[in-house]
């Protein structure tokens, strides 16, 4: 981890620690044990060569510190993160995990591809692209998933920079861009790459966990990164094509009809372009990106704007959240006309103005209170499978589940362990269509993971958020009048029912004698 020397003695001030080491040249290793900073014991020690140390009963001496760990299963997630990362670095060398007598991994020695799947999961086996280039500069390999395992929330991404694990939101922007065009731009592609560099060109003390380092020449990996993955897409044949049959008039056009002179000849094959897509190891003589295509690089980290409009700030700010006051008048019978507006939107009229509800937003509100009054009294049902669903993951996300098993009980999922990091949905909520259950639980564990708020919430209130937005109807889905009347009856009943879970509002009201203002009548 680059700890400095005295790190070691901080720990030992504050735990437990012993340590086995010998070297070749000697017979007999050296037991040292080491407690709240005294040595209880010195002794010789028939052990193998190399250094084994242990750190037991963390704070066991400084209790108010203790307080401050997080939950037994959060800190084992910490530590899966850990050892994931380490364990990936290294895979011509056996790992082992075990916690609580279990054994949570057992990594035999293999190729970088091996390792890979034991950590992320099998589902990667078949899904994964080689990424390899060499260059006087630098190298870099690894693995980099296919466009379809891109994902709607960041997991699985590891750059490693000299064997070492580092965070950079700009080479994540670089390989984000690769696949521009073949990912929607919320979904986020698997990778695991490896550069070597020459270390001078490297600064890692920027960060004290050295997690964030600096490169001296950033536009160069920025472009050596994004050049390669580019190249690994393109052969396999996964980059889009086009397939269309060529109209007439194209064939008319003179860059079709007219001779490639000779010179065009040698003036295309003498360019960077060219070279970087028909010659080996050319990626580092890719010609630096101007300043003016990397400076929206930031723009993949920042939150998304809604789209401000002239009539809602400036005309109506008052009316777009509308009062709860006027809840009793929002009611859904037999006789209200509803509409459907780009599969996303649901048009209530009310006597003097019409509301623009957003059906995902109001679905998840109404599946949050559902589920909230479940956890806090009667458990939604569960129906059993006829045939049950096998569910396999990664050791981490098998570690997490495990944990979140009770909540999602309560909710009317039915999960039990079946060995292996696999698991069997045995029921689900009744009122879920079956045949998208894996999917729900996979995708919801993936939204818990990466939920992210400005308080401290519980685990089960996240579980609860990320499953109402996991099973919420999505944008672009039709709708029948009926499932519309039904799902505006369940809001309206919502208490409060304009806004969702995440803050944001579940529908705009727009006033007649605002919109015959905005006609200039």
């Amino acid at each position: 981890m680059g700890f400095r020397g005295e790190a070691l003695a901080s720990i030992a001030a504050v735990a437990q620690v012993e340590l086995k080491t010998k070297r070749p040249e000697d017979e007999a290793g050296s037991l040292l044990e080491i407690e709240n900073s005294t040595v209880t014991k010195q002794e010789p020690v028939a052990v193998p060569n190399g250094t084994s140390i242990a750190m037991k009963n963390l704070f066991f001496n400084v209790p108010a510190r203790r307080n401050f760990l997080k939950s037994n299963a959060a800190e084992m997630r910490h530590i899966v993160d850990e050892f994931t990362r380490v364990a990936m670095s290294f895979p011509h060398i056996l790992f082992t995990l075990s916690a609580n007598g279990q054994q949570v991994f057992h990594l035999e020695k293999g190729t970088l591809k091996q390792r890979v799947v034991q950590l992320l999961g099998n589902n990667y086996n078949a899904k994964m692209v080689a990424v390899k280039e060499e260059t006087d500069y630098m190298n870099i390999y690894g693995f980099t998933g296919k466009p379809e395992t891109a994902k709607k929330t960041r997991g699985d991404q590891y750059f490693f920079v000299n064997n070492r694990y580092i965070k950079s939101a700009y080479l994540n922007h670089a390989l984000m861009s690769a696949y521009q065009g073949m990912t929607p731009s919320d979904s986020f592609p698997m990778y695991v790459l490896f550069i070597e560099i020459d270390p001078e060109q490297v600064d890692v003390n920027v960060h004290p966990t050295k997690q964030e380092i600096k490169f001296e020449d950033e536009k160069i990996i920025y472009a050596f990164v994004q050049a390669a993955v580019k190249h690994a897409l393109a052969q396999f044949s996964v980059t889009p094509t086009l397939d269309f049959e060529l109209d007439s008039s194209i064939q008319q056009l003179s860059a079709v009809s007219r001779p490639f002179t000779s010179e065009q000849k040698e003036m295309t094959s003498a360019s960077p372009l060219y070279k970087g897509f028909t010659q080996k190891h050319q990626a580092h003589f890719i010609e630096r990106p101007s300043s003016s295509e990397l400076k929206h690089w930031k723009d993949f980290y920042e939150p998304v704007k809604k789209e401000e409009t002239q009539f809602e700030y400036e005309q109506a700010p008052q009316q777009i959240f509308s009062s709860h006051k006027n809840k009793l008048a929002f009611i859904v019978d037999e006789h209200t006309d509803l509409a459907q507006v780009l599969n996303t939107y649901i048009l209530y009229p009310t006597e003097n103005s019409f509301l623009l509800i957003n059906q995902q937003a109001a679905h998840e509100r109404v599946l949050y209170d559902q589920m909230s009054a479940a956890v806090n009294g009667t458990p939604i049902a569960t129906q059993s499978s006829m045939f049950p669903s096998t569910l396999e993951l990664s050791p981490a996300d098998s570690v997490l589940l495990a944990e979140l098993l009770p909540y999602f009980k309560i909710l009317g999922f039915l999960i039990e362990p079946f060995g292996n990091n696999t698991f069997v949905i045995q029921g689900t909520p009744a009122d879920l269509e079956s045949g998208n259950e894996k999917q729900i639980v996979d995708f919801t564990i993936e939204q818990y993971k990466h939920f992210s708020t400005d308080i401290k919430i519980s685990s089960r209130e996240k579980l609860v958020r990320s499953l109402a937005r996991q099973r919420a109807i999505k944008t672009g889905t039709r709708l029948t009048e009926r499932e519309m009347k039904q799902l505006l009856s369940d809001l309206f009943a919502c208490d409060p029912f304009n806004i969702a879970p995440d803050g944001n509002p579940t529908y705009l009201e727009f006033k007649q004698d605002q919109i015959e203002r905005m006609f200039g009548k």
